[in-house]
């Protein structure tokens, strides 16, 4: 803000305007910051403490020349203070506040000034602290807190940019909300628990035997009630403001705690087990979504870069985490099984935990995961529930495109979200058969999320020839299949993962394989089972090539899955040159697995067979880089699935090997790479993880750092990518800041 403004008025020197005050008054955005208290002590306080310039005796002469008007009084207050201001002249100056309940705010501005004031921009910081009073004013209570801003339809853009400045030079996240919603949300998170914080301690507190539940009372018992502690008369006045939203929120609360005590009563296990998972689950699960969105919004995944230097040997032994997609079905089949579904070696990604979140979003109870183990209690192929908003995917096409076949046979709309990068993916691949079969199904501009699936539909099976091999739209039509009249069959132009097919018959569910055509028919049922999730060999791939390409390297990847519709990347590795054997071949829960050994090796340029394309679809980016670091000439066609993964990753790798000085030529379906020496340099990941390992990789041969940029998404397919690498012998990190 370069022109200084004239004056700040803060009504009501509390805790919140008294922050508001002295946080703006030492940024130097006004000449004077003025002060309005009934209480003459906290005006004398704010001044001696420097909280305001000075404080007026009258409303009417605090106001006089103000830019803006800050409200910080007590909710019920308001309307009091409203009309007192609508008779005073403010001028042009801009008016805004802090009250918790904004529909109470709003219509006392209507009443008092006739109509909804354009100059007033209702808003509610989410901060405080325990202390209150002038006396307890902090310049940075506001930083890096949320504060909503509610504007009305009247509110004026200009006065709504300018409030909205006013809180960044604060250090605050401003977000937007409606009106309405914001009250029935702040009544949900923040009134119905200091409600119930108030009720219990005072019911226990008249018990006879209060001495002794008090004297006992361990930490939880003080954590959940300390928020009773607060002030009493500013929480009766926002239980009446907000009057109408809390009882909502309260009669939905009774009702969930009415089916607690029932399945206490009546002892029922799994009802019980239901809440506290989901309860445990949600909390951490939308914690660290808030977690990574506060990051997001102040760093920018852009600044989460590595540092990978040049050099290094591998050895040892590496155990890679859980394979992505059979943790992926493992949750959806278990989900739709009757019975309890016990599974080792799950992933814990961010991905795979997206589709455990939906699933449990729908009613599934479903216990962890803790180490890698997850129970699945299935509720049968037709008892998911509505789920209570739309499911939040994140970073996950795998869960996106498998869950809506699954959901286009269910009786319940539902619809598919995710994140940025998500929301940039093509969804027609499995919306159009779909639709074919009978699902009704709505996206975004270019088929793109959000998804809308309309419940009860009748779907029919059908026969699908597709026209570009990709498990993930194989997979989808056959769930919808498990719900579609008569047989649902697909038929792919080359072979791709059969883990669907394999799971599906691991639960007992019949399906038919011939040839390159998998079908299933429904009227069929899944029971639960045990589950083993080898070792992900798109995991495993950074490392066949990574000691593939490091001088005098050896190293044992240990229990990975070795279904021959994944072992694309050692098949076009070996044909390069690679050595790498096979050893313990065993089957694991019908999926075969072996330990892998892999040795240094002079790799050669080749010509990619486009057969073994669908087989490595995953592995290209860091193939990529064996290719550059071998002799002569690669070439790959048949690939333009790359081009809609996470990011075009033909062009993005190409553009980053060719930083590192490497000759590579993206075409449509492909590239051509000719091997040579690497360079150093900064190359951008795009937001796409498996670019950013790749070029991790790529240090072994490099002749200087490689900086990569945008890897804060590594997170959703490798959790401790960077740990692992680092024992084994590739020296890469995170980039600390200047």
């Amino acid at each position: 803000m370069s022109v200084q403004l004239k004056r700040l008025v803060v009504v009501g020197l509390g805790l919140i305007g008294g922050s508001f005050a002295k946080g703006l008054r030492e940024s130097g955005l006004f000449a004077e910051v003025v002060g309005v208290d009934r209480d003459s002590k906290s005006c004398v306080r704010a001044v001696e403490l420097g909280v305001v310039d000075q404080c007026a005796d009258s409303l009417q002469d605090a106001c006089r020349g103000a830019d803006v008007i800050m409200l910080a009084v007590p909710i019920l207050a308001m309307e009091h203070v409203l009309a007192e201001l609508a008779k005073v002249d403010i001028g042009n100056a801009v008016i805004t506040d802090a009250g918790s309940a904004k529909g109470n705010v709003v219509r006392a501005a209507q009443e008092a000034f006739g109509q909804f004031p354009p100059a007033f921009v209702p808003g509610h910081p989410i901060a405080g602290s325990e202390q209150s009073g002038v006396e307890a004013a902090n310049a940075q209570l506001f930083q890096r807190h949320k504060v909503i801003l509610t504007p009305h339809e009247r509110t004026d853009t200009a006065a709504l940019h300018l409030i909205r400045r006013l809180w960044v030079a604060l250090g605050a996240r401003v977000e937007f909300m409606d009106i309405a919603h914001h009250d029935e949300v702040l009544a949900a998170t923040s009134h119905l628990p200091h409600l119930l914080a108030f009720g219990l301690v005072d019911s226990l507190a008249r018990q006879g035997e209060n001495l002794e539940i008090f004297r006992y009372a361990a930490g939880g018992f003080r954590d959940f009630t300390r928020i009773a502690g607060s002030d009493p008369v500013m929480w009766h006045d926002i239980f009446r403001a907000n009057r109408e939203a809390v009882l909502r929120i309260l009669d939905i609360y009774r009702g969930d705690l009415d089916a607690l005590r029932a399945a206490i009563d009546s002892g029922d296990g799994v009802s019980l087990l239901g809440v506290f998972t989901r309860a445990q689950a949600a909390r951490e699960h939308f914690t660290k979504m808030l977690a990574r969105r506060a990051y997001m919004d102040t760093m920018h995944s852009q600044d989460v870069s590595y540092l990978a230097k040049p050099g290094g040997r591998l050895s040892g032994r590496v155990r890679v985490p859980g394979d992505k997609s059979i943790s992926h079905r493992s949750i959806m089949l278990g989900s739709l099984a009757q019975g309890t579904t016990e599974v080792e070696g799950f992933l814990e990604g961010e991905d795979a935990l997206a589709t455990l979140q939906a699933f449990r979003d729908m009613g599934v109870v479903i216990e962890g995961p803790h180490n890698g183990r997850v129970v699945v209690h299935g509720v049968g192929l037709n008892g998911l529930q509505p789920p209570p908003g739309p499911l939040y995917l994140g970073n996950s096409g795998t869960s996106m495109r498998l869950l809506s076949g699954l959901l286009a046979g269910q009786s319940f709309d539902t619809v598919l979200t995710g994140d940025e990068s998500l929301s940039k993916r093509p969804m027609g691949r499995v919306a159009k058969p779909l639709r074919e079969m009978g699902a009704v199904i709505e996206t975004a501009a270019e088929g793109r999320p959000p998804m809308t699936i309309r419940g009860g539909q009748r779907l029919s099976g059908m026969h699908y020839d597709m026209p570009m091999a990709s498990a993930q739209v194989k997979s989808c039509l056959l769930l919808a299949g498990l719900y579609a009249a008569g047989e649902t069959s697909v038929s792919e132009p080359a072979p791709t993962r059969d883990h669907t097919e394999r799971m599906l018959q691991g639960f007992g569910y019949p399906v038919r394989v011939q040839g390159n055509t998998a079908a299933v028919t429904s009227g069929h049922s899944l029971t639960a089972g045990k589950i083993e999730v080898p070792a992900d060999i798109s995991s495993a791939a950074f490392f066949l090539v990574a000691a593939s390409i490091a001088p005098d390297s050896e190293l044992l990847l240990e229990h990975v899955g070795i279904n021959p519709t994944r072992t694309g990347v050692i098949d076009i590795l070996r044909l390069m040159g690679g050595d790498i054997t096979l050893e313990n071949e065993r089957v694991v829960g019908g999926e075969p697995v072996a330990d892998l050994r892999v040795r240094s090796a002079a790799l050669k340029g080749i010509e990619i067979p486009e057969e073994l394309v669908p087989l490595a679809i995953d592995e290209f980016p860091v193939l990529f880089v064996a290719a550059a670091c071998a002799e002569g000439r690669t070439v790959l066609r048949g690939a333009e699935e790359l081009r809609v993964k996470e990011s075009d990753r033909i062009q993005v790798m190409a553009d980053g090997l060719k930083v590192l000085g490497v000759s590579a030529e993206p075409t449509p379906d492909g590239i051509v790479i000719d091997g040579g020496s690497m360079l150093g340099g900064e190359v951008d990941s795009h937001g796409d993880h498996r670019i950013a390992m790749a070029f991790s990789v790529a240090s072994l041969r490099a002749q200087d750092d490689i900086v990569i940029r945008d890897c804060a998404n590594v997170a959703t397919s490798f959790p401790n990518f960077l740990g692992i690498a680092q024992a084994a012998g590739i020296q890469v990190a995170m980039e600390k800041k200047a």
